[in-house]
């Protein structure tokens, strides 16, 4: 990848996990107001999908693996964070 392709990847990057956290941190505040188990299912699933955007940025900028063995990675956290949001939506 080219320098500025680089420099785009990590510009979005850190906007999704800023994003994430702030959704993470809502949905957290909300099950603490509100108290019902589904939103703190919610906050749950979007901190693991968050963690994944995170963690794939690190494996990435910092380890020797591939773009396609981090994306499997970020990849397998966001299914994890979709299985527990589907099971709070579906109580």
């Amino acid at each position: 990848m080219t320098d500025g392709t680089h420099l785009a990847l990590g510009v979005v990057r850190a906007a999704v996990l800023v994003l994430g956290v702030g959704v993470t941190v809502t949905a957290a505040r909300a099950y603490h107001r509100v108290g019902e188990p589904y939103l703190r299912d919610a906050a749950v699933a979007f901190g693991v999908i968050t963690a994944g955007v995170l963690v794939e940025g690190v494996l990435f900028q910092f380890t020797t693996l591939d773009l396609t063995a981090v994306h499997l990675v970020e990849s397998v956290a966001i299914g994890v964070g979709f299985l527990i949001l589907l099971r709070s939506l579906r109580a």
